[in-house]
């Protein structure tokens, strides 16, 4: 009977002990979180950025001198090799200036047989008059006579070649100028933009106006995407990176590419959206890999650049990532995603051990579209808090949490 009696207290004590605790852990507050588990899985890290498609060569066709346009030879859209014909200028006025230069030239190779004629008469002349006058039968007067008409005969010589030399100057800018009529393709490639009509003028560029663009050849074998990366992603660029392109206009198509070219520099912007504070650009072009024949240029682009790849590596939500002050013991004072680290900051998780949580600082790899990797600080299969945010904020070690499902699977329930 006295048995019975102690083992009866004992199971009501238990009991009391049960309900105490029960009423207590009810008592204390806690935070509804959501959690899952650190797993294994392979990461991504791309670095994302926009801009349009071009071709590797592109010439722009530019009047070099003034003229109407008297034939066009292609139409938009046409395949051309290089030297084929393209269009053609006015020519009448440079044709005649030729001729004019060619006539000046033989009116004066003809003075210039007559003038040498006169200088090798001169000469003989002088040699003549020497001679009488070493052996004095004239005067010095006479000599200094001939002397002259020697040298007037031999200015008027090379004045004669002057001309000449001048007027084949001048035939040879003639003929540059007119061959600078007919326009023949520089590459082969295809018509990406015809500009002009037969009768229009072609205007030569100046100083502050630029000239009139005849028509756009491109080679549209080799087609790149240039696209703008912020300052703080461009150091992690490099040449050969594989890169993923997607075309808008082709939104259910990938294309791919390398990366072949990294600006050295920031790209200039107008003056007035320029300001100090606002964040650089860098130029990185993409070359397609095997370009379709239906990308056009100018179409919108957006490349993803893969900068970094690893297979069945720890990793955890990027939302679970908080930063935390080293010297305090309260709550997370911003997720990590929204700040960068401070001198004074830690970066770590918060995981749950026996319901309730502790922060553990970890050191971070690389970073996939929703995951991060978790290079020390954490194994697999151990309960992260990866939500809310509100939640986070609030999360501090040894505080009782609760988990809750998250919204996509409470909603399937």
């Amino acid at each position: 009977m006295k048995k019975k009696v102690i083992i009866i207290l004992a199971v009501v004590l238990v009991i009391a002990i049960i309900v105490i605790l029960n009423l207590s852990s009810q008592r204390e507050k806690s935070v509804k979180v959501t959690m899952e588990k650190v797993k294994r899985t392979d990461l991504t890290s791309t670095i994302s950025a926009s801009g349009e498609i071009k071709p590797k060569k592109s010439v722009n066709i530019s009047a070099l001198i003034l003229g109407r346009i008297v034939k066009i030879g292609v139409k938009e859209g046409d395949e051309v090799k290089a030297g084929d014909f393209l269009l053609k200028l006015d020519s009448t006025q440079f044709e005649a200036n030729a001729e004019r230069d060619r006539a000046f030239i033989q009116s004066s190779q003809a003075e210039l047989n007559k003038a040498e004629t006169t200088l090798e008469k001169s000469k003989g002349f002088y040699e003549r008059q020497k001679n009488l006058f070493d052996n004095g039968l004239i005067s010095k007067e006479q000599l200094e006579q001939a002397k002259m008409q020697l040298d007037l005969a031999d200015a008027s010589n090379r004045s004669v070649k002057f001309q000449i030399q001048q007027a084949q100057a001048s035939l040879k800018s003639t003929l540059d100028n007119l061959g600078k009529t007919v326009f023949s393709s520089p590459i082969d490639g295809v018509i990406t933009s015809l500009r002009v009509e037969e009768g229009e003028m072609a205007i030569i560029g100046t100083m502050n106006n630029p000239g009139t663009v005849l028509m756009i050849i491109a080679d549209l074998s080799v087609m790149e995407v240039e696209v703008e990366v912020d300052e703080t992603d461009v150091v992690g660029v490099q040449l050969g990176q594989i890169a993923d392109v997607r075309v808008d206009a082709f939104p259910s198509q990938v294309f791919k590419g390398k990366v072949t070219e990294i600006g050295s520099s920031a790209l200039q912007k107008s003056a007035a959206a320029a300001t100090t504070t606002e964040s650089k650009d860098f130029k990185v072009v993409v070359t397609l890999d095997n370009p379709s024949k239906l990308l056009k240029p100018g179409l919108s682009a957006s490349s993803d650049i893969i900068i970094a790849e690893k297979k069945q590596v720890l990793a955890v939500p990027i939302s679970a990532l908080v930063l935390k002050d080293k010297k305090s013991e309260g709550p997370a004072a911003v997720s990590a995603p929204a700040k960068g680290r401070g001198a004074n900051e830690e970066e770590g998780v918060y995981v749950v051990e026996s319901g309730r949580a502790k922060f553990v600082p970890v050191k971070k790899g690389i970073m996939g579209e929703l995951m991060i990797e978790i290079v020390s600080g954490l194994t697999e299969n151990q309960d992260v808090v990866v939500g809310p945010y509100d939640a986070l904020r609030q999360l501090k070690d040894g505080l009782l949490v609760k988990a809750e499902a998250p919204k996509k699977e409470a909603a399937k329930k």
